[in-house]
């Protein structure tokens, strides 16, 4: 996880990215000043309940106001697989030179894919895929920042079977990112159907789900917009199971909805309504999980 210093609104990243909003009433610094706080808050609700977090410090220089969302620049995979991603706005690749000092990562091969920046052809890590690790699916809404070729290719590097589709929010606007609309934990998935315009692809990704064993929890596009599909399944220490989802997304679900979710581990709901407003990201957005 990456503890801010300039986090803010990023007009780079908004025009593909309708679930961030500004408000001129806060300056930046009152901004920052909030996002720090849920920041810490979060970090201290995962060490509580004994997750490994490591938190690596952003600098001022150069100015990078996502870097809060370290899960698009870079993943980690099993065998010491690192992925370099291809980033959309130029602002976010200027995180790449800050991870230089993460080595604590075990990177015995590393596929470089932020060559492709210069094609415009975007793939931003665990934000444009979602990854059933258990059964070697990855899932991927296209958008302009997700490339079904290079999302293809990926797969074929990390051997995943790769399923794509499109996704649109009420605007009719792509969904910038797949870990909004699908969440993917070890026995069940979070899914927003209503966002699918294609009825075929929805039927594929359910029929995927359903032979995996998947319980399915559908959420509507209003408790996508509060990012209830921005959720992900933690294991700490003790190998105990921690489903992590904002207390915006919590408070948007049902009761039967939470039950569903409650069979599969411990609630975790971090307070993140600043992040979620200026950043257009939420509890998944902020973890790296690193695999060795």
């Amino acid at each position: 996880m990456v503890r801010p210093v300039a986090f803010g609104f990023n007009q780079q990243t908004s025009s593909t990215n309708s679930f961030q909003t500004n408000d001129s009433n806060l300056d930046a610094n009152e901004i920052q000043k909030r996002a720090l706080l849920e920041f810490d808050s979060f970090v201290r609700l995962l060490k509580e309940n004994d997750v490994n977090v490591i938190v690596h410090q952003d600098t001022t220089l150069p100015p990078t106001p996502d870097s809060i969302f370290p899960n698009n620049v870079f993943s980690s995979h099993k065998g010491g697989t690192f992925v370099i991603h291809s980033m959309l706005a130029e602002n976010r690749r200027l995180e790449r030179n800050k991870f230089n000092t993460f080595d604590f990562l075990t990177k015995k091969r590393i596929i470089d894919l932020s060559v492709n920046e210069e094609k415009n052809i975007f793939l931003e890590g665990t934000g444009s895929i979602v990854f059933d690790y258990l059964n070697k699916i990855a899932y991927a809404s296209l958008s302009p920042r997700t490339n079904r070729e290079l999302f293809e290719h990926l797969c074929v590097k990390l051997q995943f079977k790769p399923i794509s589709f499109v996704t649109t929010d009420y605007s009719g606007q792509e969904i910038y990112h797949t870990n909004v609309v699908l969440c993917i934990g070890n026995n069940f998935a979070i899914i927003c159907k209503e966002c699918f315009r294609d009825l075929s692809e929805l039927n594929l990704v359910l029929e995927s789900l359903h032979k995996t064993n998947h319980e399915i929890i559908f959420i509507n596009s209003i408790q996508l917009n509060s990012f209830a599909g921005n959720t992900y399944q933690l294991f700490n220490r003790h190998g105990h199971s921690l489903i992590v989802m904002s207390e915006q997304a919590a408070y948007s679900l049902e009761r039967d909805q939470l039950n569903k979710l409650l069979n599969f581990g411990k609630l975790l709901t971090p307070i993140l309504y600043t992040i979620e407003q200026y950043g257009g990201g939420s509890a998944r957005c902020m973890m790296a999980e690193i695999f060795e």
